[in-house]
Order: C-alpha cells, then sequence, then structure tokens
C-alpha cells in the first residue's frame, strides 16, 4: 500500500489573486475570485495512476512556440525526505511536444512554508514541430505530479532555510 505522506491546498485568494495579476495581467477581482473558487485540487485518475493531475484555472489557448506562466493556485504540504516532480501530462506531450519550461518541476518540502505560501506554478510552451495550436479549456489536466522519496549523502550539513520560489536556494 502507498505511503500518505501529502496534502493537496488552495493558497490564499490574496496569493492566487497576485499569481494571477503577475501571469495574466489586471481583471477584476470578482472575476479572479469566480475562477479561485472553480480551482480543483489535484487528484489521481485512477487507483493504479502514478500522476496527480494539475487543472488549468483558465482557459488557455497556444499557438506553437508560445508560452505561458499558469498560476495553479495550488500548494502542497508533504512529509520530510520527499519531493513533488512535476511533468506535462503525457497526451499533451505527445499530441502538442507541450513542454514544462525548467523540462521537470522539483517542489521541495520546504517549499510549502515560503511567503509565496509555496504557490506552485508552471511554465509551459508549445514545442510543436506540426503547426499545432494547444487549446485547453478551464479544469483541463495539463501537466501531473509524481511524490518521489529521496536520500541524502552521509556527510550532508545543509541548513539553509527556504523563503521564495525559482532559485531562492542557491542565492
Amino acid at each position: 500500500m502507498a505511503k500518505r505522506i501529502a496534502q493537496f491546498e488552495k493558497v490564499s485568494f490574496g496569493q492566487f489573486l497576485e499569481g494571477y495579476q503577475d501571469s495574466f495581467g489586471a481583471a477584476p477581482e470578482t472575476e479572479i475570485r469566480e475562477i479561485y473558487d472553480r480551482i480543483c485540487l489535484p487528484r489521481r485518475a485512477t487507483a493504479g495512476s502514478a500522476g496527480y493531475d494539475f487543472y488549468t484555472p483558465v482557459s488557455i489557448t497556444l499557438a506553437p512556440e508560445e508560452t505561458v506562466k499558469i498560476p495553479t493556485g495550488i500548494r502542497v504540504k508533504m512529509d520530510l525526505d520527499w519531493v513533488l516532480k512535476c511533468y506535462p501530462r503525457s497526451g499533451l506531450g505527445f499530441k502538442y511536444r507541450l513542454q514544462l519550461n525548467n523540462t521537470v518541476g522539483i517542489i521541495d518540502s520546504d517549499y510549502y512554508g515560503s511567503d509565496n505560501e509555496g504557490h506552485i506554478f508552471a511554465k509551459i510552451t508549445n514545442d510543436s514541430k506540426e503547426g499545432k495550436t494547444v487549446e485547453l479549456a478551464a479544469g483541463t489536466g495539463f501537466m501531473q505530479g509524481i511524490f518521489v522519496e529521496y536520500g541524502i549523502t552521509a556527510d550532508d550539513d545543509a541548513e539553509g532555510i527556504r523563503n521564495g520560489g525559482f532559485g531562492s536556494t542557491t542565492k
């Protein structure tokens, strides 16, 4: 039986509002509140699925070579010694070459306590070489996250404390 090591949650509305406006620009707060209220927590499609599907909070259309940063509105609290690895959904990668810009998203267990509440973002690109446009309706699964346990070296002495997202641990 699989270990139960994590819990998905929504970030606060204020955090989602900030992420939404950074990604998509200004919009009426009531409109963004409706989007926030419709956010679904990631879930597995079947009992045998390894990946938890993440869903687009809004409809997204990407022509070839276009990129978008998606505020998922999601954060995850997980046990130490675990990481959430994020990948594009297999079908979207196969049909459209939809790619995560950092190839594999790595969500560390201490990201949850960051100033941005551990808000998980995904920057995706339509890398189609066949001229295909990707159209994702709001609520469509676009990324999958898989929890993986990891170990550390015997002489590891890391004591740093995270406060931030991309690149924050190497500053």
